[in-house]
């Protein structure tokens, strides 16, 4: 895939219609006097959904062939994917199967069984219940939607980016979580294509930094071991188009525990009145730890990037 126009992210956005919302871009005052930037907040968390993920399954199925519809679909998710293959697979009279950690959350679980999809449950990371989807798509012939890796899911990731630009085209910073990375890689491109000056910054968890790593060494790293509980964070090894993206086109990486995203998860309930989940907050956190060092007054757009949130995590303290 060559580095895209803002054509074609509008042309990705035009094959969603009528099934994806234009979310807001929330102003944020309070966190807009503790920063000293002018934030602003886009808000995925309100998508159908309850994330960003329908865009890139939308995107995707009007590449099939007819026979891939018949046959269905699988994906392999932590679960805000889960539930948009789910989806996107309804609205297209399709099969999905969708293969979940064992520990994901209860509330993803049932929302995808809710919109049709059929969940093997395998594993306790995302890698280990990607290993599953693929062995049935060998043993069911179903057509495999990768959660990141995939030129269609980015770009209708990326229609974030182009809702963005369109409702703020002075912006000057965006920043944006990185689990596997289809997200950043989409957003970051549509930026660009608008504005090669908009700085793009990526926030991973300190326990699961794959991206930042990767692109540190040069080279697409496989963590050895994975500290994170943010199942949107909790990725061994990011994709390989997503990695070649992120170095062409991300500015910075920034990295910071779970504890310090899960504090600005309730730092947003209080201030924002706002329910995001653990890696939409996390560029929320970064910003509140310091660590987007931009000039002051620097227009500023923090991706919520989804809002189905494990409560028990918050309510347990397990994260201590």
């Amino acid at each position: 895939m060559l580095a895209p126009t803002l054509v074609d992210f509008v042309a990705a956005r035009a094959r969603m219609e009528p099934h994806v919302k234009h979310t807001p871009l929330l102003t944020s005052r309070v966190l807009s006097e503790r920063t000293g930037f002018d934030v602003r907040l886009k808000a995925e968390l309100f998508q159908r959904t309850g994330s960003y993920k329908i865009r890139g399954p939308l995107n995707k199925f009007p590449f099939l062939t007819d026979e891939q519809k018949r046959r269905g679909v699988i994906c392999s998710s932590a679960g805000n994917h889960a539930q948009g293959v789910a989806l996107a697979a309804k609205i297209h009279g399709s099969r999905a199967v969708v293969a979940m950690a064992e520990n994901a959350t209860p509330s993803k679980i049932a929302a995808t069984k809710g919109y049709g999809a059929e969940v093997v449950l395998h594993g306790r990371i995302w890698d280990e219940a990607n290993e599953k989807a693929l062995e049935l798509v060998a043993s069911e012939g179903l057509t495999y939607i990768h959660p990141f890796d995939d030129d269609q899911l980015i770009m209708g990731q990326g229609t974030v980016g182009l809702e963005i630009v369109q409702d703020w085209a002075d912006v000057d910073v965006v920043v944006v979580p990185i689990g596997g990375g289809g997200l950043i890689s989409g957003v970051s491109m549509a930026l660009k294509a608008h504005n090669p000056k908009v700085r793009v910054i990526g926030v991973e968890s300190s326990g699961a930094p794959g991206m930042q790593r990767s692109v540190a060494e040069g080279r697409l790293v496989t963590l050895d071991n994975v500290d994170c509980i943010i199942d949107g964070l909790r990725v061994k090894r990011v994709g390989t188009r997503n990695f070649e993206i992120v170095r062409q086109f991300v500015d910075e990486i920034v990295s910071l525990p779970d504890e310090q995203i899960f504090e600005a998860v309730v730092w947003m309930m209080h201030y924002a009145k706002l329910v995001p989940e653990g890696a939409a907050a996390a560029p929320v956190a970064a910003l509140l730890q310091g660590l987007i060092t931009v000039p002051a007054g620097s227009r500023v757009v923090c991706i919520l990037s989804g809002g189905n949130i494990n409560l028990d995590q918050l309510k347990s303290k397990s994260w201590n």
